[in-house]
């Protein structure tokens, strides 16, 4: 791939002379869903897959923007970044471009071609990855001297303010931050993070993409943001705390009276929970309990279904169709849900079965084909060298 986008480059805009690539991964999160805007746990790691953006400096302040993915090409001025709806992708480097300068980092123009291999609406971070390679890339190549950590707290920041979608932190964090062979434990509202190794020795990581399309701002996401925050008002009147990522499950059990609506008191439910899950879920990485980090995942994605409403029909089934299988150590949705992918561990030798399997289940309940894609665990955002 990092040969053809050079060379697609030269194509698109005349030669290939003081270009520069980059690379930023893709992210799935193994443990620990809807967690991140709360404050809470997170378990992500960064795929082997990802997008690469190949670019060159201008001093006359235009910034074009392709992309091999799509047909849209935007050309705006480096001192003219603004919202537009109909840039579509483009929103994500030019949102980053703005945060920057409005950081007081000096930019310039420059032309770039993105190109990725990370399915659009399912759910595994291609905007992360667009905001991180552009990120990473203004920073090598201007010398801005932004610290890893900085750089992705400023690319959510771009994606809450420029672009309007409220995430929480984990998804830039793991696509900036990923390291090969380990996964990310990440607490969000401290920012604290350490590695767990993830080296599942006779087990693939496989992710299933339901196909149904999802975008973060269509959806439901942000409803399931205010529930959280009004859940949280009510148990603050006994509970000095700030996020509920800082409710423990005991305290949680002593004071849920006080929320007196149904709906807001199973989404809380959730948050608390998952919490505990991801703690569990990194002891038993710790004791090689790869058999009890599946059986978390089950009970993740039960929450999801039940208590948080997030699931659906279609991500429902990926996961029924994948636990008929005993060589399935666990499966769950990973993302924001209502769509988008699971993510299931399955043995080695059967992941071939395992595609089959769970292709004909979904395909005979849902009308059409679920996409498969077997993963590593790879390195967060990046320069590379063009030979």
């Amino acid at each position: 791939m990092a040969t053809k986008i050079v060379e697609e480059f030269k194509r698109i805009y005349g030669s290939s002379e003081g270009v520069r690539l980059f690379y930023s991964p893709g992210r799935v999160n193994l443990i620990g869903e809807h967690t991140d805007y709360n404050g809470g746990y997170v378990f992500p790691c960064a795929l082997d897959f990802g997008t690469f953006m190949a670019i060159r400096m201008r001093d006359d302040g235009k910034v074009r923007l392709s992309s091999l993915n799509f047909d849209l090409k935007v050309e705006v001025n480096i001192n003219d970044l603004v919202y537009d709806r109909k840039d579509d992708w483009a929103n994500y480097p030019k949102g980053v471009l703005k945060v920057l300068q409005d950081e007081g980092y000096k930019l310039k123009g420059f032309e770039a071609l993105y190109e990725g291999n990370i399915p659009n609406g399912a759910g595994l971070s291609s905007s992360a990855s667009i905001e991180l390679v552009t990120g990473v890339a203004m920073n090598e190549i201007l010398n801005l001297g932004i610290e890893r950590v900085e750089l992705v707290k400023l690319c959510q920041k771009a994606e809450n303010n420029f672009v309007g979608v409220n995430c929480g932190i984990m998804d830039q964090f793991a696509v900036g931050m990923g390291k090969a062979d380990y996964a990310i434990f990440l607490k969000c509202d401290t920012i604290d993070y350490k590695y767990v190794p993830f080296k599942l020795d006779g087990y693939k990581i496989v992710i299933s993409n339901t196909n149904k399309r999802r975008g973060l701002q269509d959806s439901k996401y942000n409803e399931r943001r205010s529930q959280c925050e009004m859940a949280l008002s009510y148990l603050k009147k006994e509970l000095d705390v700030d996020n509920l990522g800082q409710v423990t499950l005991e305290e949680f059990d002593k004071y849920k009276y006080l929320i007196p609506d149904d709906v807001l008191l199973k989404r809380a439910r959730h948050v608390v929970t998952e919490d505990e899950r991801a703690l569990d879920a990194v002891e038993a990485l710790k004791d090689n309990d790869i058999k009890r980090f599946g059986q978390l995942m089950v009970e993740s994605h039960n929450s999801l279904r039940d208590d948080y409403e997030v699931t659906g029909k279609e991500l429902d089934t990926l996961v029924d169709e994948a636990l008929k299988l005993d060589y399935v150590l666990g499966s769950r949705m990973t993302g924001a849900g209502f769509g988008g992918c699971t993510v299931s561990i399955v043995k080695e030798e059967f992941v071939e079965d395992f595609i089959k399997e769970v292709t004909n289940g979904y395909k005979e309940k849902i009308g059409y084909e679920p996409s498969m894609y077997v993963t590593g665990v790879g390195d967060g955002a990046k320069e590379i060298k063009i030979k």
